[in-house]
């Protein structure tokens, strides 16, 4: 019997969706009691991801009318930013107990395949991945399935921290790809909203200042120079080769993007110099088509990214502490919001990071 259950507590809620598109609405469910090196933990804090959008959506646009349906099961509860205080453990649980506030790594694989094995459980053939495979943080409660993807976030505001299980790691992971940077290279950030923000503050926190933002929305080319970037440009800048190269003299190393679709990967391709990298995060689909030999003789290399390793979360709240992380834009939503969170986040009117707040 957990703590909760002692005072009366057996429910708990999780907002999922029944079939892909359908209604984000709550669910009532018997507390479960973790077993062996079970935690569970109830919800404080729930970000809201990009990812959402598409997992509710039920696919990833391929481009050319193709389409990557999951075949995740379902009801689904999503939410994998998630800051929880434990409740109760498992009898083979050491580390954590209750009263515990810890920020969860959600990207849980099999523990058994070759890239479990090498620390890249992100990687996972078949994964257990909370708010993906698993329910996730939209609930009043979740489970992990071991104490080791529990980070202790002392020192750091548990309201803003949750964002560092996905859009902290994700841009921590995709930076780390393309470093170290000379004084006269550049790296160019597409995409600043909640994913695009957060890179610009690492970058900042890093003490590269050779930044450049790329947004459509002038709010967020704002919010980016407010970020770290140096200079910050519309997409559909007349010639913006040109006018980045006179503006931002060097080269163009890096190509970090945040909305991953047909345009922007071109855009990205377009401005790297020779030897430069480019790193496609964002989901928003589509193909890529770019010449061969363009990549051949510009030694350009494109790196996918997809979010990253316990160890690369662990250096990440490290860093976070020593460096005092400033935070993005953060709005804060009830947990009953969730369903509009996501809806608003699809229509793009979110000029950073939801976070469903669950109580403490």
């Amino acid at each position: 019997m957990t703590a909760e259950q002692q005072n009366g507590v057996s429910d708990s809620r999780r907002f999922e969706f029944q079939e892909f598109g359908g209604p984000i609405a709550p669910q009532t469910y018997q507390l479960p009691a973790p077993a062996s090196d079970e935690v569970l933990l109830k919800v404080n804090y729930c970000g809201v991801c990009h990812s959402d959008v598409h997992l509710h959506d039920g696919y990833f646009e391929l481009g050319g009318d193709k389409r990557l349906n999951f075949a995740m099961p379902l009801p689904l509860t999503l939410g994998h930013e998630v800051i929880g205080t434990v409740v109760a453990v498992g009898d083979q649980v050491t580390g954590v107990k209750p009263g515990d506030q810890r920020l969860i790594y959600p990207w849980i694989g099999c523990g058994k395949c070759g890239a479990c094995q090498k620390g890249e459980e992100n990687l996972c053939v078949t994964p257990a991945h909370l708010g993906v495979n698993k329910p996730g943080g939209y609930a009043d409660h979740i489970v992990v399935p071991h104490s080791r993807y529990l980070l202790d976030i002392s020192g750091l505001n548990p309201g803003d921290a949750a964002t560092l299980a996905c859009s902290g790691l994700t841009t921590f992971s995709a930076i780390n790809k393309v470093l170290p940077l000379a004084d006269d290279q550049w790296i160019v950030v597409i995409g600043c909203g909640g994913l695009g923000q957060m890179a610009l503050r690492i970058l900042q926190a890093m003490g590269i200042g050779n930044v450049i933002g790329i947004d459509l929305s002038e709010e967020k080319r704002k919010l980016a120079q407010e970020s770290g970037a140096r200079h910050s440009f519309d997409p559909n800048t007349p010639k913006l080769n040109r006018v980045v190269a006179e503006t931002c003299p060097g080269t163009v190393q890096a190509a970090l993007d945040f909305v991953g679709n047909e345009q922007t990967a071109q855009l990205a391709l377009s401005l790297l110099g020779k030897g430069g990298k480019y790193v496609p995060v964002g989901l928003h689909g589509g193909e890529l088509r770019y010449p061969l030999p363009i990549i051949t003789n510009k030694a350009v290399s494109i790196i996918g990214s997809y979010v990253g390793t316990l160890k690369e979360l662990e250096d990440l709240v490290a860093f976070a502490k020593e460096k005092n992380l400033p935070p993005i834009h953060i709005e804060h939503r009830p947990l009953e919001g969730a369903a509009q969170a996501v809806e608003d986040l699809e229509k793009g009117q979110v000029a950073g990071r939801v976070i469903l707040d669950a109580g403490s």
